[in-house]
């Protein structure tokens, strides 16, 4: 029996971006249909680092996909120059169980993020969005750019990031890459970034709300992807009064997502406030915006379905152009 082994810089040539969204949205398909066997995932913390180790498996009946991921997040690392999240995908052979690939995870989970936020974006989203705001500057910051400006024609980009050094060179690196637009513009406050953005995406693990909801023009939507512990708040809660509410999984967010959590238990909100999964929209059972000037919000915490939709895609390409590394066990 032989294993691919297959790098970070594998991963991200065998998966490219256009294939990645369109994983995704079969990926949330399956999983609002009840067609992917999803356990809510396992945490281990680490008090002493403030770390979190979680395992999280799938099973998606209708792509026959099945795997595992395990993966880390740890933060104090970046200030010792490691990653903040480490990881590594194991994928199965649905039919025999057998092991058939394991894929550097922090790659994968940057993609799939990304595309994730591609995915809703382009359900979401006017056709006629040109600008973006980007808060934060780190490796989801990348691909959810990379992705929004895969499914939309992208003129102008303004970047907000707590370094600005690191935003600096955030806009130098990807100004001009693939989809992207060469200007990139750094401002120096979140505000100035949303004020100017038919689409937002916030990527950070800031603890509390990285903008001022009276900042969102009409029509625009916005990506939340950070905040992934239940004590971290990256929108307001005016962002998700204004907004029609959509997420990746109510499960999954109403159990780990701060930006719901804190206030739910506030009382500032209920649950009814999020209108739709976003596989729902896809699979046509709920609606997607409605009108030029609604204001549209997604919420990703991730899912494993996610995970395994896209290792079976980044196996396939890496087949397809011979990467990676064969083992026999």
């Amino acid at each position: 029996m032989q294993l691919r082994i297959l790098t970070a810089n594998d991963v991200r040539q065998a998966l490219p971006m256009a294939a990645a969204i369109a994983g995704m949205k079969s990926a949330y398909a399956q999983l609002s249909a009840g067609r992917a066997d999803i356990p809510l995932r396992t945490r281990v913390a680490i008090p002493a680092r403030e770390g979190t180790a979680i395992l999280m498996p799938a099973y998606l009946a209708d792509s026959d996909d099945l795997a595992i991921k395990i993966v880390s997040v740890f933060p104090q690392n970046p200030a010792q120059g490691l990653p903040l999240i480490a990881g590594l995908v194991l994928m199965l052979d649905a039919t025999t169980g057998q092991p058939l690939a394991i894929l550097e995870g922090s790659s994968l989970t940057a993609i799939r993020t990304g595309a994730g936020a591609g995915a809703a974006t382009d359900l979401l989203a006017r056709k006629d969005a040109a600008t973006v705001a980007i808060i934060g500057s780190g490796v989801q910051a990348r691909t959810q750019l990379e992705a929004v400006c895969t499914v939309r024609q992208i003129s102008e980009v303004y970047v907000y990031s707590i370094d600005v050094k690191h935003a600096t060179a955030f806009a130098k690196e990807m100004a001009g890459c693939g989809p992207i637009p060469t200007r990139i513009e750094v401002v120096a406050e979140p505000e100035a970034a949303v004020r100017q953005a038919d689409i937002i995406c916030t990527a950070t693990n800031s603890p509390r709300p990285v903008f001022d909801s009276r900042a969102l023009q009409a029509g625009a939507h916005v990506n939340a992807v950070g905040s992934y512990r239940s004590d971290m708040q990256e929108v307001d809660v005016n962002t998700l009064r204004r907004s029609l509410v959509t997420v990746d999984s109510r499960t999954a967010v109403l159990a780990e997502a701060g930006d719901f959590i804190v206030p739910l238990a506030a009382g500032e909100i209920e649950e009814t406030i999020i209108v739709a999964e976003i596989g729902e929209i896809i699979n046509g059972e709920k609606p997607g915006r409605d009108r030029p000037d609604q204001i549209t919000f997604f919420k990703s915490v991730g899912s494993a379905a996610q995970d395994a939709v896209a290792a079976r895609l980044a196996l396939k390409g890496a087949i397809a152009q011979s990467l990676g590394q064969l083992v026999t066990l």
